[in-house]
């Protein structure tokens, strides 16, 4: 299989680094604004249950977020939502990356796949740009992409299917790595990429079957680059 892939394309958030890292230092804003952020979280999974109906995208998709988690909040002003969700989560978040470690290896596997002149991609649901110059990792991609710019969140394919038109590359010349299963393994699945999931060390492997299961970066590595 790996012979044919020419790209390798990351999804960010527990993918790149641990969750929990991030949940620890959000714990505060999360017991303040507990209300935002749970109808935040209720307004992206009504519109993901909508993708998975096919219902139309919206032609504004923060526009839209923003009104169903104003539809939650008993909140008339759409428009002040959209600024309270762009203020607060969106760009407020991003300085705790700063202090975000990546998972081990990570650097030395990217580095290693540009050097074997794999072309990279980034896909993430959160805007990233800013978090992989916190990061660390900023500079080194082919295409970063956010998947609500392109108008769908993760696991609609529409997202995947333009990373590969970023990349250049069919689909199924791209192995897409992510942490979640139902949003990254089937997303890119459904787009026609093949699947590497980083998954908790006691989980079994679901099916459909992704094309690779990896605990580590060291086993993606010798996966890859053997």
């Amino acid at each position: 299989m790996q012979s044919d892939i020419k790209g390798i394309a990351f999804d960010l958030d527990g993918t790149l680094y641990p969750n929990y890292r991030m949940n620890i230092r959000l714990l505060p804003f999360i017991l303040k604004e507990w209300k935002l952020v749970a109808a935040f979280g209720k307004a992206r999974n009504i519109i993901r249950k909508e993708q998975e109906n096919g219902s139309p995208l919206p032609d504004d998709f923060y526009l839209y977020q923003a009104e169903q988690t104003a539809k939650l909040l008993s909140e008339n002003d759409a428009g002040k939502v959209r600024d309270k969700i762009d203020r607060m989560i969106y760009r407020g978040w991003e300085p705790l990356f700063k202090k975000i470690k990546l998972f081990k290896a990570v650097k030395e596997t990217l580095a290693a796949m540009r050097g074997k002149n794999f072309k990279l991609g980034l896909l993430s649901d959160f805007p990233p740009e800013t978090k992989l110059e916190y990061l660390g990792v900023g500079g080194i991609w082919d295409a970063v992409l956010c998947s609500e710019r392109c108008g769908a969140l993760k696991p609609h394919p529409l997202s995947f299917i333009k990373l590969a038109e970023a990349l250049s590359l069919k689909p199924e010349e791209i192995l897409y790595v992510g942490n979640s299963y139902p949003y990254d393994v089937i997303g890119a699945a459904k787009a026609g990429m093949k699947t590497a999931w980083l998954k908790p060390a006691l989980q079994p492997v679901k099916k459909p079957t992704p094309d690779f299961s990896f605990n580590n970066y060291r086993q993606l590595y010798k996966f890859m680059l053997s």
